[in-house]
């Protein structure tokens, strides 16, 4: 009777282990996530696609199978390419889309294929939802508030208070965003500062949604200062030469110049290099957007004075975890804000070489989808 009991107890407990062999899940033999950046991969979005490669690297490692498929325009103002890259991505029925859109208009439609398609897409360089479609998450800052944050540091440089220029010295924080700039100068009289300066200003693409925010937010604070003059505003399309030849003609047309801001660092690096050839770099302080490990050696030599960190590393890192759990079907956050910062040559040293990433919590994303 014994026997016979054991002998049935045996087959049970095969049974259940067998059928729990059968539903038990198992990951995706592979996630691929399609990567979009607006132009080719160099500068910023070099450092970016690396950092994807380097998440999914760390992800396969840990068991989850990733491929980085990275295609991309050769010019940001390629808005066509762009479109044809991601289109090309939803006909491969890539488990998820990441990109950088060069201009939010114009890829409304093809954002509408993905979302009929069943694939999600991240955004990343933005964290304003775009109306009429379905976005996965934003991954980025208010284009809005990086303007805002060069807009202070400029005034610091001018003689406000901060760490940039003769003004008051304060004692800086860890993180030099819009928190700490507005609350240094919450209390301060702009006009008893009697800041007084002729600057230059590069934008990105005339009219262009990046352009226009960021230059909404650099306004809002220089506006504030009646001694400060505009005396040129100028596009330079996000590239590099044309930031050169934009800034040689400003240098022409203006004897006198104080500060050259730039919408981004391929502009700002590009505004350098004019300024050091005209030989004005003691009388003219270029700042700008973005950070790059080489723009931040730039900040490092003395040769560009500062620039608010717009996180292409974090764009890289968190870009792939989100889409892995987008993938899996897990719940991912729907803004992750990167907090646009203030670099100078101080700490310079915290954003390259040593740029702080978190660890990818991968165990906890297996056990989660298993769970789920």
């Amino acid at each position: 009777m014994k026997k016979r009991l054991f002998i049935v107890c045996l087959v049970v407990f095969l049974l259940v282990v067998s059928l729990c062999g059968v539903f038990a899940k198992e990951l995706p033999k592979k996630i691929v996530i399609g990567w979009s950046p607006p132009q080719k991969v160099s500068g910023v979005y070099a450092l970016a696609t690396e950092c994807f490669e380097k998440s999914a690297a760390d992800a396969t490692k840990a068991g989850i199978n990733v491929q980085i498929v990275t295609q991309a325009p050769a010019a940001e103002t390629d808005f066509a390419t762009q479109i044809s890259v991601i289109e090309d991505f939803i006909a491969r029925k890539v488990d998820c889309i990441i990109t950088a859109p060069a201009e939010v208009s114009v890829l409304i439609n093809t954002f509408k294929e993905a979302n009929r398609a069943g694939i999600p897409i991240i955004i990343v360089n933005l964290l304003e939802p775009i109306e009429g479609v379905e976005i996965a998450s934003y991954i980025g800052f208010s284009n809005v508030d990086a303007g805002i944050i060069s807009g202070y540091a400029l005034l610091d440089y001018l003689g406000g208070p901060g760490v940039l220029g003769k003004g008051e010295k304060v004692t800086p924080p860890e993180y030099l965003d819009k928190i700490f700039w507005e609350n240094l100068y919450k209390d301060v009289d702009l006009e008893k500062l009697n800041l007084k300066a002729d600057i230059a200003i590069i934008e990105g693409i005339a009219g262009g949604f990046y352009s226009r925010l960021r230059l909404e937010g650099f306004h809002y604070v220089i506006d504030q200062c009646k001694g400060i003059k505009v005396l040129a505003s100028q596009p330079a399309d996000w590239d590099r030469q044309k930031g050169v030849k934009v800034t040689e003609n400003i240098l022409q047309a203006n004897k006198k110049l104080d500060a050259i801001w730039a919408a981004s660092n391929e502009m700002g690096m590009g505004a350098v290099y004019a300024v050091e050839a005209a030989g004005r770099s003691d009388e003219i302080k270029v700042l700008c957007n973005d950070g790059t490990p080489e723009s931040v050696d730039m900040i490092r030599n003395g040769r560009l004075l500062a620039e608010t960190w717009h996180g292409f590393p974090e764009w890289g890192w968190y870009g792939t975890r989100f889409a892995i759990m987008a993938s899996l079907g897990l719940d991912i956050p729907y803004q992750f804000d990167i907090r646009p910062r203030t670099e100078y040559k101080d700490n310079a040293d915290d954003f390259y070489p040593n740029t702080k990433l978190e660890p990818q919590p991968w165990k906890k994303i297996i056990e989660e989808y298993m769970m789920k």
